[in-house]
């Protein structure tokens, strides 16, 4: 009879990183990936730039790699969803996920992982994601019911050991079954990037099978706090990332996001949150306007995408205003 450590062993596990132009990032990236002591089988990179250089640290490292050079960027969302599906096709049973400016802690990550799969029969697993430069404090702040959590003590409540049910970070050394993929699906390219990860979240949440969090498992990430304003004596919480860009993205797809299935419910909280972070805390009108407009075109589903292509072309961008403008 195969033990269960014998039966993790001989599934396949394959790694899919997705990059844009961090060739320094993801080398770092790749090491500590393909460096576990349960090495993947299997390595691909989703290059979003089509870059020799990508395309030859790939070719060095100590497992099998396939490169995907994509001549359009597809973003996180178009990325993810490239490398996922490639996965599948290569017979994965396991599709562990990783970006290309965090990597995972120690060499021990995606062995903890499977364990902790194993031993709770999760469709997907997700390490802790803590701050590159001080990993006790989390690169995210969690919300369970109505506190945040920012520190990694915080989360080891209600007499939990190594699993927070329910509750995971997506695509950041995220470990997913391959019969998971195929009853959530892949993340939504229309999305590019900015909530395609909390779309694969709702799928799973519908989806009804069981994931969470390994606690004895650490994904690094720079410290991604800074976008979450705190409103109302810290109570309440708004995301403003500062770039232009990604404010859009954001602001676009929580308009999407929130006419789902799912996450219909958070609709009132959000103007309340974003209402009073725009007029009262920032007095700030004009940034309201903005917001408003912003998530009328993702809930209308008006995908029509602002960014540069990898091909040094442009596209047309739907603004907030219904007009249209050169990206």
């Amino acid at each position: 009879m195969v033990d269960e450590r014998s039966r993790e062993e001989q599934e396949t596990v394959v790694a899919v990183v997705v990059t844009h132009r961090r060739v320094a990032e993801l080398a770092l990236s790749l090491q500590a990936v393909t460096g576990q002591t349960r090495a993947p089988d299997h390595l691909i990179v989703v290059d979003n730039d089509a870059d020799d250089a990508v395309r030859e640290l790939v070719a060095a490292q100590r497992v099998p790699t396939t490169y995907l050079g994509s001549r359009r960027n597809l973003g996180g969302a178009g990325g993810f969803a490239l490398g996922m599906l490639h996965a599948l096709s290569l017979g994965a049973d396991w599709v562990w996920l990783a970006d290309d400016d965090g990597r995972p802690a120690d060499a021990e990550v995606l062995g903890r992982l499977l364990a902790c799969a194993t031993t709770h029969s999760l469709a997907e697993v997700s390490p802790m994601v803590c701050d590159l430069d001080d990993p006790s404090r989390l690169a995210f702040p969690l919300r369970r019911g109505l506190v945040w959590r920012r520190w990694v003590h915080e989360l080891r409540v209600d007499g939990s050991q190594d699993l927070l049910p329910g509750i995971a970070s997506l695509f950041n050394g995220a470990l997913f079954r391959a019969s998971t993929v195929e009853a959530v699906g892949v993340p939504d390219i229309r999305l590019f990037i900015r909530g395609d990860e909390v779309d694969v979240h709702r799928r799973l949440v519908l989806s009804g099978l069981p994931f969470g969090t390994c606690l004895e498992a650490t994904y690094l990430h720079p410290q991604g706090s800074d976008e979450f304003k705190p409103i109302l004596g810290g109570r309440m919480h708004t995301q403003y990332p500062s770039d232009d860009t990604k404010r859009y993205f954001t602001y676009r797809n929580r308009g999407y996001l929130q006419s789902q299935r799912g996450l219909r419910k958070l609709v009132a909280q959000e103007w309340l949150r974003f209402g009073w972070f725009f007029l009262v805390t920032r007095r700030d009108p004009a940034g309201f306007a903005e917001w408003i407009g912003l998530r009328r075109l993702g809930r209308r589903e008006r995908f029509s995408r602002q960014g540069e292509r990898s091909d040094g072309r442009t596209s047309q961008v739907e603004r907030s205003d219904g007009r249209k403008s050169k990206s």
